[in-house]
């Protein structure tokens, strides 16, 4: 069974090596992730370049995602690890930086924390492990009391329950990590705790401005970017991914309201043809211990039956003591998953009307490889990708292919759920013999035999961006 669903794996010190690269691709990795706010640039360019050594060793087309750091807000440098008790008072500080924080108070690296809070807001430290609310205002000082005791440390996140906080989205040091990303080739780059379009908009202004062809994701992490369903849309309209960051949206909505809202962008980014990413703790036990929860398992799950693009690891496999078998047991919960008829069933747009001859022709071919019998697979011979992707939208049982001469179009649709792709270069094949050619890439992989039938998309005049324009089902072994 082809697994449809496609997994991101971190790389961080527990696979440091082109050795252990080359094992987590081979477990199942599809995409990789470089974490810029953590490691050295010069860390993420080995990382890379690991990446594109073991992929080309094992005949594997393997995305590459850069993820901006963004305005994290944090707890200045303590004394040493605080333990808070309940229901005492706490002070942060967000004006003086040079003194190191204690048992009192501590300095926080948001000089506007002051302004964008008022008395009776929230505050999480940590990924929520402790709790904090404001109980008085004095300049630069936040007064706040333990709601739930727990230790601080230097570098802990902070997060306002509700959102609202005014932090820049892209920050000086994204800017920089831009620069990196294009410097490394990165197929993807993530832009986080987004509130907005215009901040998609700008970073897209970024890319173009160095150069970069990379496709943005946007990380779904903020209150603000899921208050309305407009706001929401925009934000997906102007990404070509999102990824739904679960321990900062948790934090900022309440874990209560996640899974509905997580339900919701899976099933809207599929609606408006976008790529979506579920993320945070999928597998978080297994950094410990070699087996996975059942909730996990479930986790999963229920994200592939909803419809997701992906599932990210993160610490599991970048500091984890087990990222081969992790991504074994994710391999396994999303294979699970596909196995039941939901995952391969679809109502996509069987009402809608097209604008655009190429998606036209991607609904058509979905169409009928969901009903018509004997179909054993779709090939896409595509320049960018975009056909592929409107295919990848429709729930089916059946692989497709995306056939490509680019490089970057190859590592691009590894993101894609149920996409595979084929290195093929249109331009060295005589256009009366491209089906046969194609197919015949098929059959030696194993993957069809003589009287499977193909779907092939493709266009008139190939090697040229946006040009599908026309269906082909022919018969291994007969093609015409």
């Amino acid at each position: 069974m082809l697994r449809r669903t496609k997994i991101i794996a971190t790389l961080g010190p527990s696979t440091d090596s082109l050795e252990k690269v080359h094992a987590i691709i081979e477990a199942g990795a599809n995409i990789v992730r470089l974490n810029f706010a953590h490691c050295s640039a010069e860390e993420h360019k080995q990382r890379a370049l690991w990446v594109r050594e073991a992929a080309k060793s094992l005949g594997k087309f393997i995305a590459i995602l850069g993820d901006l750091q963004g305005p994290i807000i944090r707890i200045g440098e303590l004394t040493h690890p605080i333990q808070l008790q309940s229901n005492q008072t706490y002070t942060l500080n967000c004006s003086d930086q040079s003194f190191i924080g204690d048992d009192q108070r501590a300095w926080v690296n948001f000089a506007d924390l002051n302004q964008n809070a008022k008395i009776g807001d929230v505050f999480f430290l940590d990924d929520g492990k402790v709790q904090l609310s404001v109980i008085d205002i004095n300049n630069q000082d936040l007064i706040c009391n333990v709601d739930q005791a727990g230790i601080v440390s230097t570098n802990n996140s902070i997060n306002k329950f509700g959102g609202g906080l005014s932090a820049n989205c892209i920050t000086k040091l994204d800017e920089q990590n831009l620069l990196l990303a294009n410097e490394i080739g990165c197929d993807y780059v993530s832009v986080s705790f987004v509130k907005h379009a215009e901040d998609i908009i700008s970073a897209r202004f970024l890319l173009e401005k160095i150069g970069s062809n990379a496709e943005i994701v946007a990380k779904i992490e903020r209150a603000e970017a899921v208050q309305d369903s407009e706001t929401l849309d925009d934000i997906i309209l102007a990404s070509d991914a999102v990824m739904i960051a679960r321990g900062n949206l948790g934090i900022e909505i309440g874990h209560a309201e996640l899974i509905g809202v997580q339900k919701h962008i899976i099933e809207r980014a599929r609606q408006l043809d976008r790529v979506v990413i579920t993320a945070t703790q999928m597998m978080e036990s297994m950094i410990e211990n070699p087996f996975p929860t059942r909730a996990e398992v479930f986790d999963v799950a229920n994200a592939v039956l909803d419809g997701t693009d992906c599932v990210m690891l993160n610490a599991e496999t970048a500091i984890g003591q087990f990222p081969i078998e992790t991504l074994v047991a994710v391999n396994e919960a999303c294979e699970g998953a596909e196995r039941q008829k939901k995952a391969t069933t679809s109502t996509h747009r069987i009402d809608r009307e097209f604008t655009q001859i190429d998606e036209a022709i991607a609904m058509s071919v979905m169409y009928a490889a969901n009903h018509l019998k004997g179909v054993k697979a779709i090939i896409s011979l595509t320049e960018s990708g975009s056909t592929p992707l409107w295919m990848s939208r429709i729930s089916s049982g059946l692989p497709i292919y995306a056939l490509s001469r680019r490089q970057a179009t190859l590592n691009r649709v590894a993101i894609y759920r149920g996409v595979e792709a084929i290195e093929f270069d249109v331009t060295k094949v005589a256009p009366n013999q491209l089906n046969r050619f194609a197919v015949e890439e098929l059959k030696q992989r194993n993957i069809v035999t003589d009287g499977d039938l193909v779907l092939i998309s493709k266009g008139d005049h190939m090697g040229i961006h946006g040009g599908t324009n026309s269906i082909k089902i022919v018969s291994c072994g007969n093609i015409l």
